[in-house]
């Protein structure tokens, strides 16, 4: 069976691949004369601008989740120094296979003297505790009302059911007992006995819940560039952008999510806003966040230089 896995994994990837290009260009085929129709005015530049810092400020504000993560686990690092980690890593998540990031951040932890078995967890808890933030955004879509709960009932269950399997996998009794494994898988006893959580990671989750509200608001002030957005609309945006976001994270596919989470967020808002004027907002708003996370590894990469000069 696990030789059948490893022989489709591949085909199953480029099947999601070709699947979701295939939905988003008979999409922009249905609706090209309202892409091509679109103008950004001096205005509309200006709501680009403020889409993209705030996109900035919420992969700095990622990257405070995963230092409060190892400074959970005590380990002997400083903000800065794990916010230019992190985001100078940020970008190879574009790269083939998808991980580059998670072991750019892992190489650079085990250097400066942290613990193996955390640098290992905290690339996997980050993402979780994220994903346990847009299921909270995503069913908060429900509680305003602007999906039927009736007709979605299975994608609600699956959504409440699938917040409690990740809250309960980052409570402290699950955590502790998965690097006590990590621990003793890789001989290291030390680590066994003195890393550890002592409370639930309340606090990461906080930063996770503002990372994906920040990056709900780049992506609202993307479509207020294009199209009008009533004030009963903003929730329904932040959820359905939420839910597409984790789709993106999950399925596996595109680096980057790069496909998946446009193809998402088309479904789920098409039938309250312009086909045509999402797509654009979209592909616009996947260039914002490319911008953002480069503007972001420069920064780092400058305030490093700056920092060792000094």
């Amino acid at each position: 069976m696990k030789k059948i896995l490893v022989l489709i994994k591949p085909y199953f990837r480029w099947g999601i691949i070709g699947g979701t290009l295939f939905f988003l260009v008979k999409s922009l085929k249905d609706h090209w004369t309202q892409v091509v129709g679109i103008q950004i005015d001096g205005a509309k530049w200006l709501l680009l601008a403020i889409a993209l810092i705030i996109t900035l400020l919420a992969h700095v504000c990622s990257g405070w989740v995963w230092i409060s993560i190892l400074q959970a686990f005590k380990q002997p690092i400083g903000r800065l120094w794990g916010l230019q980690v992190y985001l100078k890593t940020n970008l190879a998540k574009y790269l083939p296979g998808n991980v580059w990031h998670f072991y750019g951040r892992i190489s650079a932890l085990t250097r400066a003297g942290g613990s193996l078995s955390v640098a290992s967890l905290s690339v996997l808890l980050e993402p979780m505790l994220i994903a346990a933030a847009a299921l909270i955004i995503a069913l908060s879509g429900w509680t305003m009302g602007w999906r039927s709960a009736r007709s979605d009932a299975w994608i609600l269950r699956l959504q409440i059911l699938s917040l409690g399997g990740v809250l309960l996998g980052i409570h402290p009794r699950i955590l502790n007992l998965v690097m006590r494994w990590l621990s003793r898988f890789k001989g290291n006893v030390t680590d066994s006995n003195t890393v550890r959580l002592d409370g639930y990671p309340l606090l990461p989750l906080m930063g996770a819940l503002g990372f994906l509200g920040l990056r709900g608001t780049g992506f609202l002030f993307t479509l207020l560039a294009l199209m009008p957005i009533n004030p009963s609309q903003i929730s329904q945006v932040l959820s359905a952008f939420s839910f597409a976001w984790l789709l993106g994270l999950v399925v596996p596919g595109a680096p980057g999510g790069i496909g998946v989470f446009e193809a998402a967020a088309l479904t789920l808002l098409e039938r309250d806003l312009p086909a045509g004027l999402l797509l654009s907002a979209l592909a616009l708003f996947r260039l914002v966040s490319i911008l953002a996370e480069a503007s972001g590894a420069g920064l780092a990469i400058l305030s490093e230089q700056r920092w060792r000069r000094e």
